[in-house]
């Protein structure tokens, strides 16, 4: 017998699904397939445990499950004492600009900063206050002020941009912490936060000569995977979605600026020179293989990011740095729709509004409806099946069989999902 479902991961799970969005927690409740790409993300997530780097390219279809794959392997991460930083990009946040877009990014990963013990976000006063505890506890062994302890601490990463000045903000907030200075304090995390838009204000609250600007947003990432490692964590983690809005980028040289941060960023990875920092990015296949404005168009990215050519016919080959989501099975997609029905009923297998040949006749049914889509893009099919409990629970004289047959899903192409159902009786329309 299966253990019930608490009503807040049930609906946490439903309600993300039928809105079409990845739920934030309960992944695992609904996780099926892809083994072989979470076992390759895990062996990414032992290197960056290990002083290494990692970058990855998610790649997949509008639909397919990059962002449920991001937030699972985050989900890993942070059970892997990882810090994971996590941001979606959009046309006011991206990797490299000139007007506060890339500092505005930072700005998102740093907000959205999580651990173990604090999974929803806003964990980076908690990981400083970790390094201070730490360096609180050495300076009391060694009989010498804790300032000492943390000046040597944070010695090696002097020889980083901005280095000097991250040492002098964490030192800050640990007199702030002493002293019990809340505004010492909060200035400091503002900065860490790359919330100061000027170097005078920045000067005045905490005497340091930089920000975080546009042009030190990577560096600054570098100096933090240090950081976390410092503070007792096995690294940083950060994943960005949405690389697509890099693709829609009208400017070309804008584009080409983005494209350069990406191959920055890989050839740190791939040289091992970015200690405890890894990337995991989410894209479409257009975003990276478009020769005119994605990715490819980018010589220099294109010759490191190109598919191994003896990786046809079925053969895979995850040793490279993009990870491309495969389709769904159909036992994977049976199994997926059992797990939704079960999390419907919150666990209790005596609730289910379908049985198993309900299921099969649904699966039937949207592949005539989608095709080949119907397993490459699982997410409309995945709200229609939700909408179809939903009618399900709420009208008890319905039955499936009348339903199934009139189910309309309309095909994914990264916008809103209708389910039309029609029936004979007073269920004669029903939309979403």
């Amino acid at each position: 017998m299966s253990s019930p479902i608490r009503s807040k991961d049930r609906d946490a799970v439903v309600q993300s699904l039928r809105a079409g969005v990845v739920p934030r927690a309960g992944q695992h409740l609904i996780q099926v397939g892809r083994a072989r790409e979470v076992e390759t993300l895990v062996s990414d997530i032992d290197r960056l445990a290990d002083g290494g780097s990692s970058f990855r390219l998610v790649i997949g279809e509008y639909g397919a499950g990059k962002t449920f794959f991001l937030n699972l392997v985050r989900a890993i991460a942070m059970e892997r004492k990882l810090v994971v930083a996590s941001a979606d990009l959009n046309p006011d946040r991206r990797l490299h600009a000139s007007g506060g877009q890339a500092r505005s990014l930072y700005a998102e990963l740093m907000r959205n900063l999580a651990t173990r013990t604090k999974p929803e976000g806003g964990a980076l006063a908690g990981v400083v206050e970790k390094f201070i505890s730490t360096a609180k506890a050495d300076a009391k062994a060694q009989g010498v002020p804790t300032e000492q302890v943390l000046r040597a601490k944070l010695e090696q990463l002097t020889e980083l941009v901005n280095g000097y000045d991250f040492a002098d903000v964490i030192a800050a907030y640990c007199r702030g912490f002493d002293e019990g200075n809340e505004q010492l304090k909060s200035d400091a995390v503002r900065w860490l936060r790359g919330e100061f838009a000027t170097r005078t204000d920045a000067r005045a609250a905490l005497g340091v000569r930089t920000i975080v600007d546009d042009a030190s947003v990577y560096d600054q990432l570098k100096l933090m995977g240090r950081f976390v490692r410092l503070a007792g964590f096995s690294g940083l983690l950060v994943c960005l979605d949405e690389l697509v809005n890099l693709y829609k980028l009208a400017n070309a040289q804008a584009r080409n600026s983005n494209y350069e941060q990406l191959l920055r960023m890989l050839n740190d990875s791939l040289q091992g020179t970015a200690v405890g920092l890894g990337f995991v990015l989410g894209g479409t296949p257009e975003f990276l293989m478009d020769t005119r404005r994605g990715v490819y168009s980018y010589q220099a990215l294109q010759s490191r990011l190109a598919q191994n050519t003896f990786a046809g016919n079925g053969l895979v080959d995850f040793s490279g740095p993009v990870v491309r989501l495969s389709s769904l099975t159909a036992e994977d997609f049976y199994v997926l729709l059992t797990k939704i029905r079960h999390v419907y009923a919150s666990g209790d297998e005596t609730k289910y509004l379908l049985p198993d040949e309900a299921i099969e006749q649904f699966m039937v049914h949207c592949s005539k409806r989608l095709g080949e889509s119907f397993f490459r893009t699982p997410r409309t099919t995945i709200t229609a099946f939700i909408n179809l409990l939903a009618v399900l629970e709420q009208n008890p004289g319905v039955t499936w069989q009348s339903l199934i047959g009139s189910v309309e899903v309309a095909e994914d192409h990264g916008g809103d999902t209708d389910l039309d159902v029609q029936t004979d009786d007073e269920l004669s329309s029903f939309k979403l």
